[in-house]
């Protein structure tokens, strides 16, 4: 069954996380996705993870997590021979995705108005920490950075242990996602008048986002997003103690509440206005830390959950993974072994299904290189082109 993104050629000129997993999510979607790294100097996701063999062997996890589905070639840009090799892969290409610092394409004659110029139909995606202009668009970061400047780690914790860095890459992974919303958008656009497109993502905007309703709060209030912790606002939308472990409640709204109350035997807590919650919640949290010890933490998931209330036992990732009902959702693709990687292996697909031709992995990741002479092949470079680029190292 075809799939959304067949017949796309995307280059792959990034680093990290949040680029090669933009460019990961349309290879999911059927994308011929080429990633181009420095032959000396790759890709830093390669050699990072916890298991030290695997990124010695440069196929280190954080690179196996969006890895797949791509072919690998090398390129050192510096290099006129290599830039012309880069050049006819554009000619060909319908997107190329880059988050180098600012300008650094540009440098190399291979910026958004060059490209455009021999290409007219390029979707040409530069992904940044800050943007492309502006006081900040010189500067550098990381997902650890962004989550200091946006505000985000300021309001995570709690009001005793704050600011906090969230435990998961997740501004990484919400600008690769952004960013093939943006591709995605680009390509749809580019059906209907015919051009290419110039995208300027940047990491804080999405951590931005990723707080929208703090953005807005702020606009009217003038104040901050407090660091809570896992005390809400409303107390029955919090997590606590249980016999053996934590117990997140979800009862946010009204109806919710009114069920939680029904079911713990203690109808007359439940209110008929968010703001006498609030006005109440010292109250109403003293009485569901009392109930709520007196069981484990499953048996009141289960017993919540059968009386439409959400709730959830807090888990470990490991317990997370464990859960069967991952695996109706087709949310991993497991690998029994790849080309540098001894023993098996799991890498995430996509947050979503399609009825037909939706996302799949084909092919795991690469080593580094591993397509590069056949790439140059389909290029038109015979074996003695290939060889003398070799030989200069361009790639």
């Amino acid at each position: 069954m075809s799939r959304p993104f067949d017949g796309i050629r995307i280059i792959d000129a990034t680093h990290v996380l949040a680029g090669p997993f933009a460019a990961y999510q349309l290879a999911l979607l059927g994308a011929d996705v080429i990633k181009v790294e420095h032959p000396d100097d790759p890709d830093q996701s390669r050699g990072s993870g916890p298991d030290w063999d695997l990124n010695r062997a440069g196929m280190g996890t954080y690179f196996l997590t969006q890895g797949a589905n791509k072919r690998s070639l090398t390129l050192d840009l510096k290099q006129a021979a290599a830039r012309e090799v880069f050049l006819r892969l554009v000619a060909q290409a319908d997107v190329l995705v880059e988050n180098y610092r600012p300008g650094a394409f540009e440098a190399l004659g291979l910026g958004y108005e060059a490209l455009s110029a021999l290409n007219p139909r390029l979707v040409y995606c530069s992904i940044s920490a800050f943007g492309q202009g502006g006081p900040r668009g010189g500067q550098t970061a990381y997902d650890h950075v962004i989550q200091a400047t946006s505000g985000i780690m300021a309001c995570t914790g709690t009001p005793e242990v704050n600011p906090l860095k969230l435990g998961a890459p997740a501004i990484d992974y919400a600008t690769g996602t952004m960013g093939a919303f943006a591709l995605s958008a680009a390509l749809f656009q580019r059906e209907r008048t015919g051009r290419g497109q110039r995208i300027d993502l940047a990491m804080l905007d999405v951590a931005m986002m990723m707080m929208a309703s703090h953005v807005t709060a702020h606009s009217r209030t003038g104040k901050p997003a407090r660091p809570r912790g896992n005390e809400h606002e409303y107390a029955t939308n919090s997590a606590y103690p249980t016999r053996d472990g934590m117990v997140m409640l979800g009862a946010s709204n009204l109806r919710q509440q009114k069920r939680l109350w029904v079911a713990l035997g203690r109808p007359e807590m439940a209110k008929t206005r968010n703001e006498d919650r609030v006005a109440d919640r010292g109250a109403e949290a003293a009485a569901l830390r009392d109930i709520l010890a007196t069981r484990t933490a499953d048996e009141w998931e289960a017993f919540l959950q059968s009386r439409h209330v959400p709730a959830a036992r807090v888990r470990r990732m490991d317990e997370a993974l464990a859960d069967p009902h991952l695996a109706t959702r087709g949310l991993v693709h497991r690998f029994d072994s790849a080309d540098g990687v001894g023993g098996p292996f799991a890498v995430p697909v996509a947050a979503f299904g399609f009825a037909h031709g939706g996302p799949r992995v084909d092919a795991p990741p690469r080593a580094l290189g591993a397509d590069t002479d056949a790439i140059l092949n389909e290029l038109g470079y015979d074996d003695a082109a290939r060889a003398a680029l070799r030989g200069t190292r361009a790639i």
